[in-house]
């Protein structure tokens, strides 16, 4: 489907139309308000120029999602029909071509929103880094997947998956921008591999992002990837709270070991919500069932024991090699059950 574009204004068009150029897509264009009612709710964007803006909040369509009122020069009777509409926001040209660009970028992307899988180590030296990475990897063989890395002090997520020296967006390149982010933009902006792109520090620089500017960049990942993987802090500050209320499920990666074990049950506790919460095992004396008799958390999977990850990870190949490995067999199992 195209945007639905609502004008009957030359100039204004002609605008809209070399933004959308811009953004790769086609729009369909209606001067009719009451003819245009048939792909109101069926459009993925519905813009109205300021022209039309009372002419269609007089048929009164149904609320949506979705929609845009552009105007050259705004006034205040069109903020007050625009929110009859229930119009997300009023943008005015040319100022806003960036955001609405990245509107119109968004289209073309599959419709719906991406699964968040957060792993966070049950203990330190658990493995999580390399454990988001390997889901990256094997969630990106099918669709496009994205791994952020939400932990200043961890490895470097682009050394784990061998893309440290391929050119791409970084944190700190992120931070200092401004605007609405693009899904298309961030997907194609970051370093990528089979599938895989990859969201993290450059080499010196570990500023934490404005927790503004990471809501953007989730927001946008999920838009744009089926699957997004958080590697998350164990520290269980604020931040670390709130992005594992964004996760659909929060993987705790956790030694079978009486150590291992009580170092969850002291992450566990801290948590103020543990529903969306499973531990993965990493094989030890202890069984799953009394890793979950003891966290009160259940067990997703186990880590099946990989020969020859570290060097895999060494020469630049990241944690899964193909499909075939046990790592690999392993996590495409639990991705096609949470999918």
């Amino acid at each position: 489907m195209q945007p639905l574009v609502l004008t009957r204004d030359p100039s204004l068009l002609d605008d809209l139309a070399r933004v959308a150029a811009g953004a790769g897509v086609q729009l369909e264009v209606r001067g009719d308000p009451v003819g245009a009612l048939s792909s109101w709710s069926l459009a993925p964007l519905v813009v109205i120029g300021d022209d039309l803006v009372g002419e269609v909040a007089g048929v009164a369509p149904p609320q949506r999602t979705g929609v845009v009122v552009v105007c050259h020069a705004p006034a205040t009777e069109v903020f007050r029909l625009a929110l009859d509409l229930g119009a997300s926001a009023v943008v005015e040209l040319p100022a806003a071509e960036a955001h609405l660009g990245a509107l119109f970028a968004d289209v073309e992307e599959a419709p719906g929103r991406g699964l968040v899988l957060g792993v966070i180590g049950g203990a330190g030296g658990a493995g999580a880094s390399t454990l988001a990475c390997a889901l990256g990897q094997v969630g990106g063989r099918d669709a496009p997947a994205l791994v952020i890395d939400t932990d200043p002090v961890g490895p470097g997520l682009d050394r784990l998956l061998g893309l440290d020296e391929t050119a791409g967006v970084r944190w700190h390149d992120l931070a200092a921008s401004a605007g609405r982010l693009g899904s298309r933009s961030l997907r194609e902006a970051v370093p990528r591999r089979d599938g895989v792109g990859v969201l993290t520090w450059a080499t010196g620089v570990a500023t934490a992002p404005p927790l503004s500017r990471l809501r953007d960049v989730l927001a946008a990942g999920q838009r744009g990837h089926p699957l997004v993987v958080l590697d998350l802090a164990r520290q269980c500050g604020a931040l670390s709270a709130e992005l594992m209320a964004r996760c659909d499920l929060v993987l705790a990666v956790t030694p079978a070991t009486v150590s291992g074990i009580a170092s969850t049950i002291r992450l566990v506790e801290a948590m103020a919500d543990t529903a969306r919460l499973r531990l993965v095992s990493r094989r030890g004396a202890v069984p799953p069932r009394d890793l979950t008799a003891a966290t009160g958390v259940p067990v997703a999977f186990e880590v099946p024991e990989q020969r020859g990850l570290t060097e895999s990870v060494d020469l630049g190949l990241g944690p899964v090699r193909h499909r075939r490995t046990p790592l690999g067999r392993a996590l495409a199992a639990f991705l096609a059950e949470v999918a």
